[in-house]
C-alpha cells in the first residue's frame, strides 16, 4: 500500500512538473542576462489560449504548440521593448505583462469560444515492453512526449549557459554589463535574445497545460505556475539542475495532496490543497540568502551612456 502510494505520487508528480520546469528554465536565461520578468504567468496564459485555439480551429496540436511558442516570443519582445529599450522598472513592467496576457486570453476565450470546450491534444505515449516494467515502467516509459522534451532541455540548457560563448555573454551581461560592453558584447542584443528564449519556453509551458495536460482552456489554467516558476529560479540558484529539483519538489507535493483525496485518507482537504503553495513559501524563506549568488545586475536597466 505504501509503495503503491509513493509510486502514485511520482507518476502523478512528473507530468505536473513540466510546465514549471519549462517556464523556470526560460526565466533562468532571462534573469541570467539581468532582466527580472514577472510576466511569465501572463505569457503562459495567453500562450495556453492561443495553442488551444489553434487546435480548436485547425485541429493540429503541433501547430498549436508552434503558435503558443511564437506568442511567447512576441511577449518576450514586448517585455524587452518596455524594460530594455524604454528602461521602465522591470518589476512593474512584468506585472503589466502578466495583466495584459491574463486579461487578453480571458477576453478572447469568452468572445471566440464562449465556454469550456475540449480538444484533441497530445496524449501520453506507451513505450512497448518498457512501460510494463515494474515501478519504473509507468514512471519513465508512459509519459507525454513533452515530458521527455522538458527533461532533455535541462542538460541542453546547462550546456548552453555554461559551455558556449553565448552563455558566457549572457552571464557577463547579467553580472557586469558595463564590463561586458567594453569588450564588445552587445548588452541590449543579449538581453533581448534571453527574453525571447524565456518567452518561447513560457509559451511552450502554457501550450503543455492546454494541449497536453488538460486538453482544454479555462480561466486560471496556469494557477500561479508562472509566479512559482520565477520563485524556482531563486530556489535553484539560477542553475538548470536546481530548477528541475524545485519543480519536482513542488509537483510531488501537489501530487501528494491529490492522492490523499483519491485514497480517501483521513486528512483535512483544505490543508492538503495548500501544502504545495506553503512549501514554496517555506523554501523561499529558507533560501532567501541565495539571492546574493544571483546575477549582480538583475533588475537594473543598463544605460550605455552612463555605463550603469
Amino acid at each position: 500500500m505504501i509503495v503503491q502510494f509513493l509510486v502514485g505520487i511520482i507518476i502523478g508528480g512528473i507530468p505536473l512538473s513540466v510546465s514549471l520546469l519549462l517556464a523556470g528554465l526560460g526565466e533562468m536565461f532571462t534573469q541570467r542576462s539581468g532582466v527580472f520578468n514577472l510576466g511569465v504567468e501572463g505569457i503562459m496564459m495567453l500562450s495556453a489560449f492561443i495553442g488551444f485555439f489553434t487546435v480548436y480551429t485547425i485541429g493540429s496540436p503541433i501547430l498549436g504548440i508552434i503558435a503558443a511558442m511564437a506568442v511567447g516570443a512576441l511577449m518576450g519582445l514586448l517585455m524587452g521593448l518596455v524594460s530594455i529599450t524604454f528602461k521602465a522598472e522591470q518589476g512593474i513592467t512584468g506585472i503589466g505583462l502578466f495583466m495584459f496576457g491574463w486579461g487578453l486570453s480571458g477576453t478572447l476565450f469568452r468572445v471566440y469560444v464562449g465556454g469550456v470546450t475540449t480538444i484533441k491534444g497530445i496524449d501520453g505515449i506507451n513505450i512497448p515492453v518498457l512501460s510494463k516494467l515494474p515501478v519504473i515502467g509507468p514512471i519513465l516509459f508512459n509519459q507525454n512526449p513533452l515530458v521527455y522534451v522538458a527533461y532533455i532541455l535541462v542538460p541542453v540548457a546547462s550546456w548552453l549557459l555554461f559551455k558556449t560563448s553565448w552563455g558566457l555573454k549572457v552571464r557577463a551581461v547579467g553580472t557586469t554589463p558595463a564590463a561586458a560592453d567594453t569588450v564588445g558584447i552587445n548588452v541590449v542584443k543579449i538581453r533581448y535574445q534571453s527574453l525571447v528564449i524565456g518567452g518561447i519556453m513560457a509559451g511552450l509551458a502554457g501550450a503543455y497545460l492546454s494541449i497536453c495536460q488538460a486538453h482544454l482552456f479555462a480561466d486560471n489554467i496556469t494557477a500561479g505556475r508562472g509566479f512559482i516558476a520565477v520563485a524556482l529560479v531563486y530556489f535553484g540558484r539560477w542553475k538548470p539542475s536546481g530548477i528541475m529539483g524545485g519543480a519536482l519538489l513542488f509537483s510531488m507535493a501537489h501530487s501528494f495532496q491529490r492522492l490523499i483525496q483519491v485514497y480517501g485518507i483521513n486528512f483535512p482537504y483544505e490543508i492538503a490543497v495548500i501544502i504545495p503553495y506553503v512549501l514554496v513559501i517555506v523554501v523561499l524563506a529558507l533560501t532567501w540568502k541565495s539571492q546574493s549568488l544571483g546575477p549582480l545586475a538583475l533588475g537594473k536597466p543598463y544605460d550605455r551612456e552612463f555605463r550603469g
